[in-house]
């Protein structure tokens, strides 16, 4: 964005989210989402009368892209709010040019925590509003055997220990830890499959990103499992990846997730109806595009408060910030740049679309260091009901 000083000028924004490569179809729902957001400011007016201009380029799946971009972004573009990044190896490729070039990034996808960067703000899920949760669903319901299998790379790696701690927990056991490239296909999965066939484990944890994801449930379908007595649960695996799925290969699987596109209040229904209206009937909508769609109306207030897009003035402003998301009303918590969210969980139907089973009713504070672990604390934000 430039400087307010310039009347009239547009605020000019970067924004980095892949349209090819493996994670092309999540992160094309984060490109859209946040379009639709800044859609939606510039057709009421702008930030202070000035409309935001999006600068967008495709990083294409690979995190020295995104680093060479977000070089450009605020060299070249002179931009200082760079909405995107979805795997956690571009994020960490990116931030530390937005911290030496003294930008902010908004970054609206889970993650592994475990991180702060008073130049990042972190609006997806942290474990302690999406992994405590499954893992808590998934004891109840399924039992604490556990195979962990998982896309090559850091998330992956961090969200298996965060759940093998879980698991301990519950007096389980992980009887295997697999990874996989992260454009593998269906023998690549062939070690996972067959320890599943030999440890029949409760529980397949999937932290497989992208394209692989569908490959890994059409095998999983082809080696004879059963959902019912063996889901897969992911925290990775939304509408996107099953969007490419057949709804036989889908049905029986589990996700957690602060949202899914069939929640039915006013506020979602109203999201989604844009998106789809911008994106097409037939697009996904995921939890990381509300993500992308909240944090871009929650930079703009910010912005229109401080009056100046200087990243420290937009951080300050942002600091216990809240929005009426489609999820419900979510907050940035002042302590860590992170947000409050609202964990569900879903299981996938017969015609391949999330059903919620699982709704606890709370805003969870985040807790990205996993200070408390306890499955039996969240954090909690009181018991405040979602919102209509």
């Amino acid at each position: 964005m430039t400087d307010a000083a310039e009347a009239g000028a547009a605020w000019k924004v970067g924004v980095l989210f892949s349209q090819t490569g493996v994670t092309s179809a999540i992160e094309s729902s984060q490109l859209n989402a946040t379009l639709l957001a800044i859609d939606e400011i510039n057709a009421g007016g702008g930030v202070l009368g000035r409309p935001v201009e999006p600068v967008v380029y495709d990083p294409a799946s690979n995190p020295k892209q995104f680093r060479v971009l977000a070089e450009r972004l605020l060299q070249v573009d002179r931009v200082r709010l760079i909405f995107g990044c979805y795997m956690s190896s571009t994020r960490k490729a990116v931030l530390p040019v937005v911290e030496a070039g003294r930008g902010l990034l908004f970054y609206p996808t889970l993650y592994e925590g475990f991180e702060y960067s008073p130049h990042c703000i972190y609006t997806g899920a942290a474990p302690n509003q999406n992994s405590l949760q499954l893992a808590k669903f998934l004891f109840e319901h399924y039992g604490n055997r556990f195979l962990l299998v998982g896309s090559n790379y850091v998330y992956p790696y961090e969200s298996n220990r965060i759940m093998t701690d879980f698991v301990t927990q519950s007096r389980g056991t992980v009887v295997d830890e697999i990874y996989v490239p992260l454009n593998a296909g269906e023998d690549d999965f062939a070690k996972a499959l067959k320890q599943a066939d030999k440890a029949r484990p409760d529980v397949i944890f999937s932290t497989v990103v992208g394209q692989s994801t569908a490959v890994f449930y059409e095998a999983y379908r082809k080696a004879g499992f059963d959902p019912a007595t063996m889901p897969i649960a992911s925290l990775t695996t939304s509408e996107a990846e099953v969007a490419s799925m057949s709804a036989e290969v889908a049905e029986g699987h589990i996700t957690a997730a602060p949202f899914f596109e069939v929640i039915a209040t006013p506020a979602a229904k109203r999201f989604v109806a844009a998106f789809k209206r911008r994106a097409g009937s037939d697009a996904p909508v995921t939890a990381g595009a509300e993500s992308a769609y909240f944090q871009v109306h929650l930079a703009a207030a910010a912005l229109a408060r401080a009056g100046t897009d200087e990243p420290e003035q937009i951080r300050q402003e942002l600091r216990d910030a809240e929005f009426d998301a489609p999820q419900g009303r979510v907050r940035i918590d002042r302590e860590n740049n992170h947000t409050y969210l609202w964990p569900r969980i879903a299981r996938l139907d017969a015609r391949g679309r999330f059903q919620i089973v699982w709704n606890p009713g709370v805003r969870v504070k985040p807790d990205p260091y996993c200070v408390s672990q306890s499955l039996d604390d969240w954090s909690a934000d009181g018991l405040q009901q979602i919102r209509a």
